[in-house]
């Protein structure tokens, strides 16, 4: 298996070389048996194209791609072939999200679930907080993954507080990815489950995909980006107004976090707690709250959920 790059001038070029939606990608993908990724180089405009597979197939792809985008530019129309349509695979759903590498369409299925991916899409700040089980991550991550196919951002940066039980990440092995995975291992669910591992390793490789604790977002602006911050409940008001300052121009950021699993030594010194407050006359924010009725687990959580409640409102 290898890798080959194309590189492009400009979004329009891709458009027009990949199709609507890229339905002309996925044709090509399946006609010459090769996986191709799209990435964009935050630094200029320049659009790279990942051909990965067998070599011969790879070469034939990227000789055709060669010929194809010559006739592009000088002024050949696309072509719209019949087997483009048939590549589309499902449609999405109404209240449908994005389609997974598996062709399984991820849905807003309760009205605040709703609510809160109509906010991501319209807002550039969205604060979801809510127990376990709600969809917070899954659903902005499928988000982030719908406006990178749409080119509204050219990455995806999901951080999330590492909160250490007894260990410090200098003390343990490996390199920071070695250290941090175990931590960051939820967020990598979610990615595994809509892009399938393989896609999922070249975007992360390329930085189209970006995992990172916390600690390492201080100091950088970052711009055209979808940035999703996890276990916020976990943040202290100080590290929560770091991260929300990283957001540069063309930016959308989302929050999730669940204010009854706050793992911090002073649970009333959480980011999460206070951002409420100190936001709330910032119309460009909204706030989605969601309960034991958005529970999409398993029925035993919701369940489950309840009967916390319930105790802790009794013991207090």
């Amino acid at each position: 298996m290898i890798t080959k790059k194309l590189q492009l001038d400009s979004d329009e070029e891709a458009l027009l070389l990949l199709g609507e939606q890229d339905i002309r990608l996925r044709d090509m993908e399946k006609r010459f048996g090769v996986e191709i990724f799209v990435r964009h180089d935050p630094a200029s405009e320049a659009v790279f194209l990942s051909i990965r597979g067998q070599t011969n197939r790879v070469d034939k792809t990227l000789r055709w791609l060669k010929d194809f985008r010559l006739q592009l530019k000088r002024g050949a129309p696309a072509p719209v072939e019949s087997s483009l349509v048939t590549a589309m695979g499902p449609p999405l759903p109404k209240d449908g999200v994005y389609v997974s590498a598996f062709g399984k369409p991820i849905l807003a299925r309760t009205p605040r679930q709703k609510i809160y991916v109509e906010s991501i899409r319209t807002k550039d700040l969205t604060i979801g907080i809510g127990p376990a089980g709600t969809g917070k991550t899954f659903l902005a991550v499928a988000a982030a993954l719908r406006a990178l196919q749409e080119r509204e951002v050219i990455r995806i940066i999901l951080t999330r507080p590492v909160v250490e039980a007894g260990e410090h990440l200098g003390y343990l092995p490996g390199d920071i990815y070695e250290k941090v995975h175990p931590y960051l291992k939820p967020l990598y669910d979610a990615f595994y489950l809509m892009l399938g591992p393989e896609k999922f390793r070249l975007w992360r490789e390329d930085e189209v995909v970006e995992i990172v604790p916390l600690a390492y977002m201080r100091g950088r602006t970052l711009e055209r980006a979808f940035i999703i911050l996890d276990e916020a409940q976990n943040t202290t008001p100080e590290q929560m107004k770091m991260f929300l300052t990283r957001m540069g121009m063309g930016s959308r950021v989302v929050v999730t976090g669940d204010v009854t699993q706050i793992d911090l030594a002073q649970k009333s010194q959480s980011g999460l707690t206070v951002i409420r407050e100190i936001l709330k006359d910032i119309p460009d924010v909204q706030f989605v709250e969601f309960n034991e009725e958005d529970v999409v687990r398993h029925p035993l959580v919701r369940r489950i959920i309840r009967a916390y409640d319930h105790y802790e409102k009794k013991n207090k």
